[in-house]
């Protein structure tokens, strides 16, 4: 027998009572073994920009406790150091433990060690990682037409070209994160409203080197390109300055993300009951981004948004049907196309039953990199989606009253008067009600100044994407394919 067969028949005898318990054992936290020989599926379909040697994406299931998870990880460490030992462990391990809304871990490993993990029950599915990309197109000059298409029911004329309506105090206390390449935070347009959240690649800087996600977070937010003026955004780098990276850096940004909206929103809670009031009206992401279909970031995006933090996505430029990319296909976040000036579907947006709705896509100038005030103008669904970001944030911070029944959104009146100073979902709603009805609730005067009651109750994410689709300006769209949402996101500021 070689030292090589004998060590390793050494470490199965040594693991055997851990890893391959029989019916007959006694297992004090209930893990069912799987049938004999039954392993845990490997998903590597077909991916547009190929996927990354010996890097994996593990999902655990969700209904392991934290015993069993630290069980599985210390094999998983066992088995990875006896490789490197044996001469097969060039791979690097462990690179990002999921310890949020999904349990799991992404990293570099030999496919001997890949195939053990897969033979354990606590295992769910064994993700292939992938490459990923930004979703921009092309660069060329242009205006920012797309904050004026917003503002407005009708197709844009020359009166209503640049004319962008709003409610100036949206975006105020609520946060977005920009999950991509990064922001240039010293930009002017961002008054100091931008921050750097996390870097996610190994190695890497704190910088934005491609301009990508520069651009996103001015449309976002920015003085005078961004949706909702009063933002603030917070860099989440999963990309490199080429525009592209891994689909398990990817999922370790939206787990951070999401954790870290989720400390925001216990911080604001706290705030509330000591002081009686809190600035923080919520988070939402955008993630301007996408390759092939990966189910464990579907999972990490559509825990995130149960978790409370308001999601959108691009939908892809491809041309071809959204749910069969990821991000895309995620069901709880909004997914947005593209459209163009003269309220096309944009020719390189994907479509299908995946897409919840469509937004200016073309020719859309914003903040970029180089300067604090270098702006650029770029194309795809990219762009579209932060458009829509911003607009959560802007229903957010102007609709933030517990008593909101998005239910009423369809009764709302024709157009928000932003000159009355109760512009509110609540006042909204109030006015739409019939006169009876409003006799027995509060004025929308009392909820201008006084604090949520019971504390900082946030819309959830389902109530706002679907508040935003009734809000939406319906039937506008032209060179729509079959099974594919004709709506375009509206601020309701105009008739």
């Amino acid at each position: 027998m070689s030292y090589r067969l004998a060590t390793w028949s050494l470490l199965a005898a040594a693991l055997a009572p851990a890893v391959l318990a029989t019916p007959l054992s006694t297992n004090p936290y209930n893990i069912p073994s799987r049938p004999q020989l039954k392993v845990a599926p490997l998903i590597a379909s077909d991916h547009p920009y190929g996927t990354v040697n010996n890097s994996y994406i593990v999902v655990l299931r969700d209904d392991l406790p934290q015993a069993v998870v630290q069980n599985h990880y210390n094999f998983l460490q066992m088995a990875h150091a006896s490789d490197s030992l044996l001469g097969d462990g060039l791979a690097e391990g462990v690179r990002h433990f999921y310890d949020g809304h999904i349990k799991g871990y992404g990293g570099e490993f030999t496919e001997n060690v890949i195939e053990q993990v897969r033979r354990m029950p606590e295992v769910s599915f064994v993700e292939k990682d992938q490459i990923v990309h930004t979703m921009d197109i092309n660069t060329q000059k242009g205006s920012p037409w797309g904050l004026a298409r917003i503002s407005h029911r009708n197709k844009l004329g020359f009166s209503t070209f640049t004319k962008y309506l709003y409610d100036s105090e949206g975006g105020d206390g609520v946060d977005v994160y920009v999950v991509d390449t990064g922001i240039n935070v010293a930009h002017s347009e961002f008054e100091g409203r931008a921050s750097w959240g996390k870097t996610i690649p190994t190695n890497d800087v704190d910088e934005d080197g491609n301009g990508h996600g520069t651009h996103c977070a001015g449309t976002i937010a920015s003085r005078k390109y961004g949706v909702a003026k009063k933002a603030n955004v917070i860099a989440v780098k999963v990309l490199g300055s080429n525009g592209s990276g891994t689909m398990s850096d990817v999922v370790a940004g939206v787990a951070w993300a999401a954790q870290s909206a989720a400390k925001k929103f216990a911080a604001a809670r706290a705030e509330f009951a000591a002081t009686g009031k809190t600035k923080h009206k919520g988070s939402v992401a955008n993630m301007s981004l996408g390759g092939g279909k990966s189910p464990s970031l579907d999972l990490a995006v559509n825990r995130a948004v149960d978790a409370g933090l308001h999601f959108a996505v691009a939908a892809g430029n491809d041309n071809k049907d959204a749910c069969k990319y990821s991000p895309a296909a995620a069901e709880n976040a909004v997914t947005v196309g593209a459209s163009t000036l003269g309220d096309e579907r944009a020719y390189f947006s994907n479509h299908g039953e995946c897409v919840d709705i469509f937004a200016p896509g073309l020719n859309i100038l914003s903040t970029y990199i180089g300067s604090r005030d270098a702006i650029a103008t770029l194309s795809g669904t990219s762009m579209a989606s932060p458009h829509t970001a911003g607009l959560l944030a802007y229903l957010l911070s102007i609709y933030p009253s517990a008593t909101f029944d998005p239910s009423l959104s369809s009764m709302l009146p024709p157009a928000l008067n932003l000159e009355h100073p109760y512009s509110s979902f609540y006042s909204l709603c109030h006015a739409a009600l019939p006169r009876w009805m409003t006799g027995f609730m509060p004025s929308p005067q009392l909820f201008i100044n006084a604090p949520i009651p019971g504390g900082p109750v946030l819309i959830s994410p389902l109530e706002l994407k679907t508040a935003l689709r009734k809000l939406a300006s319906s039937n506008m769209l032209t060179d729509l394919p079959p099974k594919t949402v004709n709506l375009l996101i509206f601020n309701n500021a105009t008739a």
